[in-house]
């Protein structure tokens, strides 16, 4: 419910994580980024997120309907107007979607457990996931400068985006878990390489 912080230091890349009920690992791996975390309420607005002057955004996991988080929604558009490095997990993964001009629906089943294969289009390889949604990005809602990064191999349904004008990505599946067992920990560099190529490009 309040904000607080891990890691301060001057010396780290400053991001803020908006909890919509995000899990420790997430916390701790996002640390061994060397980064100070100010982790704030799901329902904080623009201006209480960029008093803090962040580097980047997270947006975490957490339960429900993402189309039902409204105001998250909203605090996203204008956090994409402005192109700080964004990304999402799960819960996050959606919001940010949905930012972006997707749409959502229920999956008649939901995905859960901890073997999930996903393919990185990317990177061309498999990766073994944790999952634990009961809704989905609409691959067909998509915009067109949104790029579609991992299917699921069980059921095609999409797994990461990631925005080809503006520095956000985000995945379906839990990274921070340890199914694979690391397959996906790649993510935390991705994201923190993306905050460092902003910058530069501010100071160009």
């Amino acid at each position: 419910k309040n904000t607080y912080k891990l890691n301060e230091n001057k010396n780290f890349k400053k991001i803020v994580v908006i909890d919509f009920g995000i899990k420790k690992n997430i916390l701790n791996l996002l640390s061994e980024q060397n980064m100070e975390l100010i982790i704030m309420p799901a329902t904080s607005n623009i201006e209480d997120i960029l008093n803090h002057s962040p580097d980047g955004i997270f947006l975490s996991n957490g339960p429900g309907d993402p189309a039902a988080v409204h105001y998250a929604i909203d605090t996203v558009k204008e956090l994409l107007k402005i192109n700080i490095p964004i990304f999402g997990i799960c819960l996050g993964h959606q919001i940010l979607a949905l930012a972006l001009g997707a749409k959502t629906y229920k999956l008649k089943f939901g995905h859960r457990g901890c073997n999930h294969p996903v393919k990185s289009i990317n990177y061309k390889k498999i990766e073994i996931t944790s999952q634990n949604h009961g809704f989905s990005v609409d691959e067909n809602s998509i915009p067109k400068d949104v790029i579609i990064t991992h299917y699921s191999l069980n059921d095609n349904t999409v797994e990461g985006i990631k925005c080809l004008d503006k520095p956000a990505f985000s995945v379906q599946y839990h990274p921070e878990a340890s199914p694979g067992p690391h397959d996906s920990r790649y993510l935390f560099d991705t994201f923190e390489q993306l905050i460092k190529k902003n910058q530069y490009a501010k100071t160009q």
